[in-house]
């Protein structure tokens, strides 16, 4: 199926019109040509009218817990303890009481997701012995449902931890036969007390069924860094470069200005990518800087307004206005980076071999021969759209469009 894309703006700059085609490979934009009104159009093409708005590529959701989602439910207050296990404690107890059936949930946020210009997704799905694989297969599920509209993996995490549990390594081990895509990892140290045994473990079961590894960190400071060394020296024995994101790690850059280099330079020597979410935080590693080194960086809403936290909105726009924001960025370039990291940024943890963001100046995603996963969205600059977050927007997977004016398609 052939589409045009009428007027609109790559990345914010000259009108034109972008021809892009549907096939077997998904998709791919096969030609951008200055705007011409009066183009000849092949029979059969579909026409998108741009209407003067900004072409980007969609949005890669990189760290996103679909299975604890209160999206569509009543606000409820906030009961959760501090630190990680009582949160999930909480979590634990109110989970299957809510308002609507699990799966519907799941259902419900991921599609609003995709109405709003995600198409590319990671989606933690908890295993541990209360809900085994339940929260596994309502996100299996909501991905076989919205198979046509987004490309959604999933992580086996074992938000418990690996060792507190007796029988949680055998579930996590029944995911991955089940199709997880990905093997998660949290807080080696804080959480299981055992970092070597909990590590070991996590390589293990990527090695065995040869996923990539997704490492929960938010142990702060030199723990935090001393965690990271371990997946590092993991990762360079094992060979698995370019298969390891660390997650939130957002006090990496907390220790000493020599530890912030070290770290950034090993990521980038053994191509392990990190993915944030844009936290109100101190002491996290300099986005230029990991970005001029070549270390893979994306972006994600993290739980959408669940048990754990009343933040999350479904909007990827929103929380690259926060990545923004939190890291103090008032320079166009540093705010279109932003969104550089949101979408194309996050398909490359994706897909290790997509292209690459090469420095703060760079606006992959937008051109011949690149993926048709792209976003039409209002707004008079790049810039300008991530401040206002505009709403009306028209969303393309695989060369077709799949949601219009934030409804599916």
């Amino acid at each position: 199926m052939n589409t045009l894309i009428r007027a609109v703006r790559p990345w914010g700059q000259a009108l034109s019109d972008v021809s892009i085609v549907a096939d077997h490979a998904g998709g791919k934009i096969t030609a951008i040509e200055p705007h011409d009104p009066q183009r000849a159009v092949p029979e059969g093409t579909d026409i998108v009218q741009g209407r003067n708005r900004i072409l980007v590529p969609s949005f890669s959701d990189v760290h996103v817990h679909l299975d604890s989602t209160r999206i569509g439910l009543p606000f409820r207050e906030h009961t959760g303890g501090p630190g990680v296990w009582n949160m999930m404690m909480n979590d634990r107890m109110n989970w299957r009481n809510a308002e609507v059936p699990l799966q519907e949930r799941v259902n419900t946020t991921l599609g609003r997701m995709i109405a709003r210009g995600t198409t590319r997704v990671r989606s933690y799905a908890q295993v541990d012995v209360d809900c085994r694989l339940q929260r596994f297969e309502a996100v299996a599920g909501a991905k076989e449902k919205f198979s046509d509209k987004a490309g959604v993996d999933i992580i086996a995490f074992p938000q418990a931890g690996l060792l507190r549990e007796e029988g949680t390594v055998e579930l996590m081990e029944e995911a991955l036969k089940a199709g997880a895509d990905v093997v998660g990892g949290i807080d080696p140290c804080s959480l299981d007390r055992d970092p070597a045994r909990h590590l070991d473990i996590v390589f293990g079961l990527a090695e065995k069924y040869q996923v990539p590894i997704d490492i929960h960190l938010h142990e702060p400071g030199e723990l935090g860094v001393f965690s990271t060394d371990l997946v590092l020296e993991r990762t360079r024995a094992l060979g698995m470069q370019g298969k390891v994101t660390m997650s939130h790690a957002y006090q990496l850059g907390s220790v000493s200005e020599a530890t912030t280099r070290r770290l950034i330079e090993a990521f980038a020597d053994l191509d392990v990518s990190l993915a944030s979410v844009a936290p109100a935080a101190s002491g996290q590693l300099p986005i230029p800087l990991l970005t001029e080194a070549g270390v893979r960086l994306g972006l994600g809403e993290d739980g959408q307004r669940d048990y754990w936290s009343p933040y999350g909105n479904t909007d990827m726009l929103d929380r690259t206005w926060q990545l923004a924001f939190t890291h103090g960025f008032r320079q166009d370039e540093l705010i279109e980076h932003c969104l550089a990291i949101a979408t194309i940024g996050g398909a490359s943890i994706l897909d290790p071999d997509a292209r690459r963001l090469q420095g703060v100046r760079h606006r992959p995603g937008v051109e011949v021969g690149d993926p048709a996963e792209l976003l039409l969205v209002d707004g008079e600059t790049v810039a300008s759209t991530v401040m206002d977050r505009g709403q009306d927007r028209t969303v393309i997977h695989a060369g077709k469009v799949v949601a219009d004016r934030l409804e599916l398609v």
